[in-house]
């Protein structure tokens, strides 16, 4: 994929993996939109790079999305790739019957959801350009029930499936549909975890945006950065093995989070 002198929409980009990409991307000479719920971190985010577009949005919400496209398309008419990064993570315990029925779907309606509310909004638009693509960043989770983070590893397994599917239906068109699977990546996702995540086991994120990028431009359809690969491999092999080396993180969390209340 030609990333030189594209238009690249990046939900969620005012942090972490999406803030990555922002300054990435620049590099290889690409016209960046941004999205993000929190105005104070998009002007951030300008100020820091001020050739960037920010427009306010939450992928949670399908009224936010109309108006997101409505304004992207009429400004930026030769947009042609969507990078749909936006997303929650939380350690839950199913248990905890004080999570409002509201509460408990946070991460399927940002992550999950979003992603396909997004892809459905702008693929009309993307269908009529030259040369288009469709980003989806899913999880290596995607690939093992994790305990810890019940809701979080059901959306991006739910990622994962849609974007597979979506592939196949769109392998005739201009649209190319990538999947970015990082392993744990280090971000301010974790910042408000009662459990803090094994430091050896996480990727850097700039390495893992970089990895990406290699991906798109070789159009590596499946884009598996670090531990990724092996934990895809391992899920295949031996699926009780790898969900239970996980489970093991739920004890733990459960024990602190008991002593936090």
């Amino acid at each position: 994929m030609e990333l030189k002198n594209s238009t690249i929409l990046i939900t969620g980009g005012t942090s972490g993996i999406g803030l990555e990409f922002v300054k990435q991307l620049i590099d290889h000479g690409a016209n960046i939109v941004i999205t993000g719920r929190d105005i104070f971190k998009l002007e951030q985010a300008k100020k820091q790079f001020p050739k960037i577009q920010i427009f306010q949005s939450d992928v949670s919400e399908p009224n936010d999305i109309e108006q997101l496209y409505a304004q992207v398309t009429e400004a930026f008419p030769n947009l042609n790739m969507i990078i749909n990064n936006a997303g929650q993570m939380r350690l839950i315990d199913l248990r905890d019957a004080e999570l409002s029925l509201e509460n408990i779907t946070c991460e399927i309606n940002a992550n999950l959801s979003g992603t396909i509310q997004m892809v459905h909004r702008f693929l009309p638009h993307l269908l009529k350009a030259k040369s288009a693509a469709i980003v989806n960043v899913s999880s290596a989770i995607a690939f093992m029930p994790y305990s810890s983070a019940p809701v979080y590893s059901a959306s991006k397994s739910g990622v994962h499936a849609y974007t597979k599917a979506l592939r196949l239906q769109l392998e005739k068109t201009n649209v190319k549909v990538f999947e970015v699977i990082p392993p744990g990546v280090n971000t301010n996702l974790q910042n408000d975890w009662v459990l803090k995540p094994n430091p050896g086991q996480m990727m850097d994120v700039d390495r893992m945006v970089s990895a990406a990028i290699k991906g798109l431009l070789k159009d590596k359809l499946e884009i598996k950065p670090g531990l990724t690969a092996i934990v895809k491999f391992v899920s295949r092999i031996a699926p009780e093995f790898i969900m239970n080396v996980g489970h093991r993180e739920f004890e733990k969390f459960k024990n602190l989070n008991s002593q936090k209340s």
